[in-house]
């Protein structure tokens, strides 16, 4: 393993367009971070040059390279993925610039799986300019999980304020109920009860269950999803020894104080987890893909065309996402040497039998 010294860092671009440039530059001019990683932009360095140039960034320094095993230490480096000649422009969808995020993206995905980078971090892309360009997933959470030999990915969202995951993603609303079951739910929670103990080191976690309808159901008086999927599942859950409670709703639940006495929200659906992590960690929170055997993150804003080239996007979301991949890889390392070393401690045990004495 490396140093974190030497952690390579892959960076994919996003949609040259948005604001992903700006906030991948902004996130990486304090020369102080390059002391703890080595990040390796993917995407155009003529991309990068432009924002550099239109925000005010001009003294950041970039250095081309080939492939990530010429990457320099202490320097951003950048791998062009395209030989074309593609402008930016700004605010605009255009399919130009969803074939170049798809290339970043799907160039980075095969260094990790070389071990060429040790973690990626995505800027945010405009998924229908990347499916018009052939991108043919939902986003970038379905994408991995494709990559990762059938692993189920869970979205779970971080901040210093909660960490909250879904059981469904891009679903519409009216399929919701449809797409959730007593098997996904604890699938889903076994994941995440996993996730925040080998990559956030909580050693025994609290998961909190929200319910789907309004003040859980009442008793099947407001659907009947409540007391013939969630509850089930949660006691199968607890059967197995993980801490999940509820179901909550989700109202009574975020309008108290309650979330402080858990270590991570379960959420049924999309707009029912993101809607209040947004109002409450919007500019600090990350966006990341627990339940993979590689290490993901995002920043959890999207593209902003209309204020794409003016100066006025925040990094603070997109820092925190590198922050939070070095994070995780370190804490996945933490714990497979702890769990290697309990588990070398059991067999000395084991081995050590004790003497029968015989009787005369």
């Amino acid at each position: 393993m490396r140093g974190t010294k030497s952690l390579k860092v892959g960076i994919t671009i996003g949609d040259i367009n948005g604001i992903g440039p700006e906030v991948i530059l902004k996130s990486l001019k304090d020369k102080r971070i390059l002391g703890a990683i080595t990040p390796i932009i993917y995407g155009l360095e003529s991309a990068l040059s432009y924002y550099k140039k239109k925000t005010g960034l001009s003294d950041i320094e970039l250095v081309t390279i080939k492939e990530a095993g010429k990457s320099r230490n202490g320097k951003i480096n950048v791998i062009d993925v395209s030989s074309e000649n593609i402008e930016v422009n700004e605010g605009k969808e255009a399919n130009s610039s969803g074939k170049v995020a798809v290339m970043a993206l799907e160039l980075a995905a095969k260094d990790i799986s070389t071990g060429a980078i040790d973690v990626i971090v995505t800027a945010p892309i405009s998924k229908i300019v990347c499916q018009n360009a052939g991108f043919k997933f939902q986003g970038h959470t379905e994408y991995f999980s494709s990559l990762s030999n059938g692993a189920e990915a869970l979205m779970l969202l971080n901040s210093s304020i909660m960490k909250i995951a879904l059981v469904t993603t891009h679903v519409a609303l009216k399929d919701v109920s449809e797409s959730i079951s007593i098997e996904k739910i604890t699938n889903k929670t076994k994941i995440f009860d996993q996730s925040l103990k080998k990559d956030f080191g909580i050693r025994k976690p609290k998961i909190a269950v929200l319910s789907l309808n309004p003040h859980s159901g009442e008793d099947g008086k407001m659907g009947t999803e409540e007391k013939d999927v969630i509850i089930p599942a949660i006691n199968k859950l607890k059967d197995e020894g993980i801490m999940a409670f509820g179901p909550f709703p989700s109202d009574g639940f975020f309008g108290s104080e309650a979330r402080k006495d858990f270590d991570g929200i379960l959420s049924m659906y999309h707009d029912q987890g993101l809607t209040v992590f947004k109002a409450l960690s919007f500019d600090e929170g990350v966006n990341y893909t627990s339940g993979l055997p590689i290490v993901r993150t995002s920043p959890d804003h999207g593209t902003a065309f209309d204020i794409a080239g003016k100066g006025l996007a925040s990094e603070t979301s997109m820092r925190n996402a590198i922050y939070l991949a070095v994070d995780v890889f370190k804490s996945r390392a933490f714990y497979k040497e702890s769990s290697r070393n309990a588990l070398e401690i059991k067999k000395q045990k084991e081995e050590v039998k004790p003497k029968v004495l015989k009787k005369n």
